[in-house]
């Protein structure tokens, strides 16, 4: 493939699978404004962000399967569609109740693109080819999380929050366009597999059998988790514990996503020269050892000295995991890549969304909760790596070039 096709292809599926920190990150800013003109308190305007998140989750489980059943470009152009029309229609939204119900239907179309994505690029690519290109698309996903909230800011100085989710639309509509010009169908109708309900739960059930797919996917669900703690936490620990201005929080936040984009495409020169499973478990020994720095710099009170750096080695790390993981856990699972790419983000969402309340159990004035979180998500993840993903034969296989 040609670095132009390369480039092409890492556009416009980074963008697809961009569609989680677009949703969720870009109207972050607007949630006052939403609140005061809709008249809803803040819990009400909240459950638009969680409802988008259950969005996300659900609609992974099932675009993945149904893709691997008719096809990735017929599930992904459909989804694509939703996220446009429900982001449209959540600038008309006319309540509180009414947006959280659009964002639900806005996140479960914007899965789509998500899941199918990865599967996607696994039908392109195999062993170091895939670690490689799922390393350029964290430059994608690295940079997406910064803009996206600076991008929706800059709107509202020029339109209400409602001119957000129009932008949102205009987003989706964009990559539709791109999708029915530049993608292919990378799914031949022979490898397709017949789609019923019994059919896909067999399928998850043999994944989640699957212990080496398992070790893999759950490991880096663990690692996110601990980045989507330190997300949730961030703000209230820097800017009410530390007395961060909002500015300087900014700078913190944007500088821990560039580790992230860097430390991605320093993986993508060492895969092929290095063992994708040694680069994973030199991924997830530093996430480990940055949580815990994070939990003992909360717990002792040893300062923003020792906490930005045990923040920065945690998030960076997510750059040798991400791809690494990834590329691993699908290698063994052509046949059903739909499925496996669905568990392998479900896994993610829901590990981290259940975790993110309990970094403010104790309230917006202690740090602890969050670095006993980000502590004990991470060291999970060595563990669960070590135990589960023990055989190498796998492995092997993924390090081959194609």
């Amino acid at each position: 493939m040609s670095e132009q096709s390369r480039g092409k292809y890492a556009l416009i599926l980074g963008g697809m699978s961009a569609f989680g920190p677009l949703s969720m990150d870009m109207y972050l800013p607007a949630l006052p404004a939403i609140s005061g003109e809709l008249n809803a308190g803040a819990s009400q305007v909240q459950l638009s962000l969680m409802a988008c998140t259950i969005g996300l989750a659900l609609g992974q489980l099932v675009m993945g399967p149904l893709s691997d059943t008719y096809g990735r470009r017929r599930p992904l152009l459909i989804g694509v569609v939703v996220f446009a029309l429900a982001s449209l229609a959540c600038a008309l939204a006319p309540s509180a109740y009414a947006l959280a119900a659009l964002r639900l239907v806005q996140g479960f179309g914007g899965a789509a693109g998500i899941v199918i994505a990865r599967v996607v690029v696994r039908d392109l690519f195999s062993g170091v080819a895939l670690a490689k290109f799922f390393s350029l698309l964290m430059l994608v996903n690295g940079v997406v999380p910064v803009l996206a909230p600076v991008l929706g800011g800059q709107l509202l100085r020029v339109t209400s929050w409602r001119g957000v989710f129009v932008t949102l639309c205009a987003i989706g509509a964009a990559l539709l366009v791109a999708a029915l010009l530049a993608l292919p169908e990378t799914l031949p109708p022979e490898q397709r597999r017949p789609g019923s309900l019994p059919q896909t739960l067999r399928t998850f059930g043999g994944l989640l059998r699957d212990r080496m797919f398992i070790g893999f996917a759950l490991s880096a669900a663990l690692a996110f988790a601990a980045m989507f703690a330190y997300i949730s936490g961030s703000s209230f620990v820097l800017q009410d514990v530390h007395h961060l201005s909002p500015q300087m929080f900014s700078v913190v936040f944007g500088v821990n996503s560039i580790g992230i984009v860097a430390m991605g495409q320093i993986n993508g020169l060492l895969v092929g020269k290095v063992d994708s499973r040694r680069l994973l478990a030199i991924g997830l020994s530093c996430n480990a050892l940055g949580g815990i720095s994070v939990a003992a710099s909360t717990v002792l009170g040893l300062g923003l000295f020792a906490l930005l750096p045990a923040l920065f080695v945690t998030v960076a790390s997510i750059g040798l995991v991400f791809p690494n993981a990834t590329a691993l856990a699908l290698s063994g699972h052509r046949e059903t890549a739909g499925s496996a790419s669905a568990l392998l983000g479900v896994l993610q969402f829901m590990i981290g969304g259940l975790v993110s309340p309990l970094v403010g159990i104790a309230g917006s004035d202690t740090a602890v909760p969050m670095g006993l979180v980000m502590g004990a998500l991470s060291a999970s993840a060595v563990v669960v790596f070590a135990v589960m993903t023990r055989r190498s034969g796998i492995t092997r296989a993924a390090a081959q070039p194609r």
